[in-house]
């Protein structure tokens, strides 16, 4: 048996070592804390300018979307870097994101390539805010201090990289035919008929100006002599098709 005296001069031999350990950790500067900061947000603001300006920009011309790609960007950013220096999961501040975007976009029919840009960005968001960025040298020593990672650091403007280069690829003009629909209120209902499927597609081209590859016939309305057809066509280099599928003047937003 201790005896209760020995017990408590224990105790106290912890608390001193358990000062004494919290004393020697590692601590990173401010300067240090404001470069890791930069270093993410502007490598973070650099991959997506050049996803958004040079790729998804340059074809559907959609100021709205830019902006909330940027910020986004950013927006996460910031709170994956500040919730990962406090007692707050990764996981509730996706949940919070994944939450609010539903909010934001469950009343609006956001295109797949919209969303598959938001998607790449919140995910470069995610490796630029979690990656290392700093090291801990002489952890095992008497003076334990923050380093800037070069190999960490580098390893992450390579995944940015690759991102980039993979975006790049498959918005190739050479590697994909660009393909759009238009929706049509169409007249002539005697054609959309399988047997005359020649004379509806020519008919559409000389009217429409452009090459029709296929169509497809929705709701008709035999009172009016009127049937909706989706048309479907190749977008020229650069061209933008972003109100095709809009029939209505109040769903025209000018962007």
């Amino acid at each position: 048996m201790i005896p209760l005296q020995d017990l408590g001069d224990y105790a106290l031999a912890d608390e001193d070592l358990f000062d004494v350990q919290a004393i020697t950790d590692a601590m990173m500067t401010t300067s240090q804390s404001l470069t890791e900061l930069a270093i993410r947000f502007f490598l973070n603001l650099a991959a997506c300018w050049i996803l958004v300006q040079f790729f998804y920009y340059r074809k559907s011309r959609r100021r709205d979307y830019y902006f909330t790609f940027m910020v986004f960007s950013s927006a996460m950013l910031l709170l994956l870097y500040v919730m990962g220096n406090v007692e707050v999961g990764v996981g509730l501040t996706l949940g919070l994101f994944a939450i609010f975007g539903v909010i934001r976009y469950r009343t609006e029919t956001v295109p797949i390539r919209e969303m598959t840009y938001l998607f790449v960005i919140i995910a470069l968001a995610a490796v630029n805010g979690l990656a290392p960025v700093y090291r801990v040298v002489g952890a095992t020593g008497a003076d334990p201090h923050y380093e800037l990672n070069l190999a960490a650091t580098g390893v992450t403007a390579l995944a940015n990289l690759l991102v980039v280069c993979l975006v790049w690829v498959l918005e190739s003009e050479k590697l994909l035919k660009h393909t759009s629909t238009k929706l049509v209120l169409y007249d002539r209902i005697e054609l959309i008929v399988p047997d005359r499927r020649a004379e509806l597609v020519a008919d559409l081209e000389s009217r429409l100006g452009f090459p029709v590859e296929n169509v497809e016939i929705g709701h008709v309305d035999f009172l009016k002599d009127a049937a909706f057809i989706k048309v479907y066509y190749t977008l020229s280099k650069g061209q933008a098709a972003s109100i095709d599928t809009l029939t209505k003047a109040k769903d025209f937003v000018e962007q």
